[in-house]
């Protein structure tokens, strides 16, 4: 997890810049995937990179469980198709 920290709201901007290019350097040095409650806005492709070999499973389960998506927050699993 890298977190970005300034107590001035005029430094976000260049604070959240520095998360992503501390991020951008490190990654290629890591095993991927990510902690899935972690996760925020970061995009689908995230969130399968965090259930790897698992995401196709779950997304099936998902469609029996919850063919209308009302979980969707965050972390969604879209229900396959």
């Amino acid at each position: 997890m890298i977190v970005g920290v300034d107590p001035d709201p005029a430094n976000n901007e260049r604070m959240t810049q520095w998360a992503r290019d501390y991020w951008l350097a490190l990654h290629p040095h890591s095993a991927g995937g990510a902690y899935v409650n972690m996760i925020m806005d970061e995009g689908e492709d995230m969130v399968k990179a965090a259930y790897r070999d698992n995401y196709a499973r779950l997304a099936e389960i998902k469609a029996k469980v919850d063919p209308h998506n009302l979980f969707r927050i965050n972390q969604n699993i879209k229900p396959a198709t």
